[in-house]
């Protein structure tokens, strides 16, 4: 295995001289964005750091064993294998010059430079523990494949271990599951864990009572919900308490180890919860892009990342860059996947029309399709324009909804397959949980940017044949 090069062109000029379309980034906002292109007289490159387009607001659903990774996440390469003007190209964007037209990315020791006529920047959003980033050790988020993966091995471990403990008191530590966040992710992912506890593992244990875990869900906030207004939210604390979520507002987590964490309530009083599995489902940072281009252009830059756009999603003075989805600061905009499928998809109209040397179109206007989310099973809350409705019409609803926007005839058909077993029946298809997939995260973050030794044959100034970074006895 050979060192990669430290530094290489991505591509040469593009194919016929048509003008480049750089996007980077493969969540909703990029890939329709690059599907919206397809018939375009453009050369595309879509850069990710992963090599999947990941459906997000499925992930609860993969921490709890209904869904596979593979159904919510299909290859981006996959995706896009017959359109013939996209390429892929795996990596994590470092740099942006806005003056040379250039996005630099870095994988494995490798990085490549990509040149552009056109940029759209859809990052996304990463997970935000609003200055406490510490907390992340001991309780992870649910942003990415990983986080749902190392999820469900700290769930369904708690449970096994709590099998073989003694002490009544580690007993009850490993039983309680404390989800931070009230808002849809929080919601989702508390009435899950009820739902998996209650009805799917009820009968597969000898020493513990599935049933008697304590799920609590913890918010700062005074209300459950609260985008979605009072009434619904008030709905779905009461239909989180009937299945026997414990519900707690006005309370701030101050601080978060192995054991447990710290809560301080509104009369200013603090508390300890003991806890073996915590979830943070509150807050989300943008992209650090977000920082980098406002320091190009002059753009704002908000406490969430996020950067100011014109009325057409473009930066000031440069046409030529549009920013969509959670990266993108325009007015009140929900942090929903709508708002990056349509602000993707208008951004490749906009770059068709300056091909094209067409008129611009009018500034953009999201249309809001609604909110929805599901407390348990035949139970969801929907807000749509008007209307706000509670109980099992929104939860078919939300199922139908969410089944029309998986990418892929086949993940359809095997959504639907794991959601009979586990709504209609007791099951949960993908139980499977591995050491590697609960430690893998911390073991890498302990390794820092030394990981890589072992991918790339080791950096040029080191001799890794003298140490072992990876800190194994034997391969």
């Amino acid at each position: 295995m050979t060192t990669s090069p430290a530094q290489a062109p991505a591509t040469s000029d593009s194919p016929g001289g048509r003008p480049r379309v750089v996007i980077i980034g493969s969540g909703f906002g990029g890939l329709f964005a690059a599907q919206a292109l397809k018939k375009a007289p453009v050369a595309i490159t879509l850069v990710s750091k992963t090599a999947q387009h990941l459906f997000q607001p499925l992930l609860y659903q993969v921490a709890t064993g209904i869904l596979s990774e593979g159904e919510i996440a299909p290859a981006t390469r996959e995706i896009l294998r017959r359109q013939k003007n996209a390429r892929v190209a795996l990596g994590e964007v470092t740099e942006i010059d806005v003056a040379a037209r250039t996005v630099t990315s870095e994988i494995l020791g490798r990085t490549l430079v990509h040149p552009y006529d056109e940029l759209i920047v859809a990052a996304g959003a990463g997970q935000s523990y609003f200055g406490n980033d510490q907390f992340a050790e001991f309780a992870p988020g649910m942003k990415s494949i990983d986080d749902a993966l190392e999820l469900r091995g700290r769930i369904f471990g708690a449970f096994e271990l709590a099998e073989i403990a003694t002490d009544p008191d580690e007993i009850d530590r490993l039983m309680t599951f404390v989800v931070v966040g009230a808002g849809p992710t929080g919601v989702e992912m508390a009435g899950q864990i009820a739902e998996l506890a209650r009805r799917t593992l009820r009968r597969d244990f000898r020493n513990i009572d599935p049933s008697c875990a304590r799920i609590i869900l913890l918010d700062a906030a005074p209300a459950v919900l609260p985008s979605f207004g009072q009434k619904l939210g008030d709905r779905a604390r009461r239909q989180l308490n009937e299945i026997g979520v414990d519900v707690q507002l006005g309370a701030m987590v101050t601080d978060v180890d192995a054991d447990g964490l710290d809560v301080k309530d509104a009369d200013g009083q603090t508390r300890r919860i003991q806890a073996a599995t915590k979830i943070w489902a509150a807050g989300v940072q943008a992209s650090e892009l977000g920082r980098i281009l406002g320091e190009q252009t002059g753009a704002e830059v908000d406490r969430a990342g996020r950067i100011s756009v014109q009325p057409d999603l473009t930066l000031p003075g440069h046409p030529e860059i549009h920013v969509v989805g959670d990266m993108m600061a325009l007015g009140k905009l929900p942090g929903v996947a709508q708002v990056a499928i349509q602000g993707g998809r208008y951004a490749a109209e906009a770059i068709e029309r300056r091909v094209a040397g067409t008129p611009a179109q009018p500034p953009f206007h999201y249309f809001d399709k609604g909110s929805m989310a599901t407390i348990s099973r035949f139970s969801a809350v929907a807000d749509v324009g008007k209307l706000k409705f509670s109980g099992f019409f929104a939860w078919v609803l939300w199922l139908v909804v969410h089944l029309m926007y998986i990418v892929g005839f086949k993940s359809r058909i095997t959504t639907v397959l794991h959601w009979m077993v586990s709504f209609l029946g007791r099951g949960r298809a993908e139980r499977v949980a591995t050491q590697q997939q609960v430690y893998g995260r911390l073991a890498l973050e302990q390794l820092g940017p030394r990981w890589e030794v072992s991918k790339t044959g080791g950096p040029k100034d080191t001799d890794p044949a003298n140490e072992d970074v990876t800190h194994r006895d034997s391969a």
